[in-house]
């Protein structure tokens, strides 16, 4: 009892610290435009670009960052006087849910927003739409990840396996979480999510919760000793920085089993290097030594498998594959390179359940077995 009160303590400092920092910029941002206001200067906030031209690709660490390019939105502008408004709305919210040491959905804090602005018919917002934006917006501003913001995403992902973690005080062993695993929380800072005994030595991450659930079935976390998780698709934030603190923290490799197409190679391109929208958070979010297991292009003949698992590849397709393979993180990689030029010239792509035609379990029982075995994959 005394260890679990002694942890709560820690994540509660940890996190007391994070939010009077956080709180400090947000109190700067306000003084700045009061200040102009009273100076009788346009009213005005810098807002960082979250655009490709302003997205760099640091080589020597391996992920993208943000350039210095940025934009000024303000108050006397037409076109800008709302997203002004709108920017000074989500601030005010956020400071509150500091404040009140409380956090709030997405959503949520879109409704907490929205109103009929006093003797119009216009309303601060319109959709959700327009609100997540301006809180992407904010997060740059104020060089506050979402956490720090106190705001959650809708959890999407889940995980099993050899380890046990400490959530916000509770004891979850992860080898004891049925067939529906441990759902990952949108928030998965150190203040939140600890980590406990773990034997595990490696981390395999798949692409969708239906190939997870045979994965899981199959028990292949126990056979194999690891930690499984999937993201339903493109993983969003809580599963990515999950993944890099077993990455960081723990020394556990990250190899992924993705749909052998654009969209499986895209999602492992973020996984390990970031995304253009946050790459203002790839230092938190990026994975450089993540793997790329499969499934791969030469996998059709080399798995035997039958003309049933094609789909033919389309021409958004083929168009998304070559700006794939003209990234600067894949454009010198001769494995890379190789293995898109393979999937261009099947003319067809596969999915990860394309397997199930060799066997209901060959997936878990001998394609990922070998590939483990041989270190066969991509990085």
């Amino acid at each position: 009892m005394a260890k679990k009160a002694a942890e709560a303590g820690r994540g509660k400092s940890a996190a007391s610290q994070r939010d009077r920092v956080t709180l400090a910029k947000i109190v700067e941002l306000a003084d700045r435009v009061s200040k102009s206001a009273f100076a009788g200067r346009e009213p005005k906030v810098e807002i960082p670009s979250r655009t490709r031209s302003n997205t760099i690709w640091n080589r020597k660490r391996g992920i993208l960052e943000m350039g210095g390019a940025a934009s000024e939105r303000e108050l006397f502008n037409l076109n800008q006087a709302k997203q002004f408004m709108q920017t000074m709305l989500h601030a005010s919210t956020i400071k509150d849910l500091i404040e009140a040491d409380k956090t709030s959905s997405l959503r949520g804090v879109f409704y907490k927003a929205k109103h009929t602005v006093a003797g119009t018919k216009e309303n601060t917002f319109d959709t959700q739409d327009e609100s997540d934006p301006i809180l992407e917006d904010l997060e740059v501003t104020l060089e506050a990840l979402r956490e720090e913001l106190h705001i959650f995403a809708e959890p999407r992902g889940a995980m099993v396996g050899n380890i046990t973690i400490i959530d916000k005080g509770d004891e979850i062993n992860c080898r004891r979480m049925g067939t529906g695993g441990y759902q990952i929380p949108s928030i998965v800072e150190p203040d939140v999510i600890r980590f406990g005994k773990c034997e595990a030595k490696f981390v395999l991450h798949v692409e969708k919760g239906t190939v997870w659930q045979r994965f899981n079935e199959d028990r292949f976390w126990e056979k194999n000793n690891c930690i499984l998780t999937h993201g339903a698709g493109q993983p969003p934030r809580g599963v990515r920085r999950l993944l890099q603190r077993f990455n960081r923290e723990l020394k556990l490799p990250i190899i992924c089993v993705l749909d052998c197409d654009p969209w499986g190679h895209y999602i492992y391109s973020v996984i390990k290097q970031g995304s253009i929208s946050l790459a203002f958070e790839s230092t938190r979010l990026a994975i450089p030594e993540a793997k790329f297991l499969g499934i791969r292009a030469k996998d059709y003949e080399a798995c035997s498998l039958s003309e049933a698992v094609k789909i033919d590849l389309s021409d958004n397709d083929v168009k998304r594959a070559k700006e794939i393979a003209a990234y600067p993180w894949f454009e010198g990689h001769k494995g890379w390179q190789r293995e898109i030029a393979h999937l261009l010239k099947n003319g067809f792509k596969m999915e990860v359940e394309s397997l199930i035609t060799k066997d209901i379990s060959y997936v878990t029982e001998t394609y990922v077995p070998q590939r483990l075995k041989a270190k066969d994959w991509l990085d």
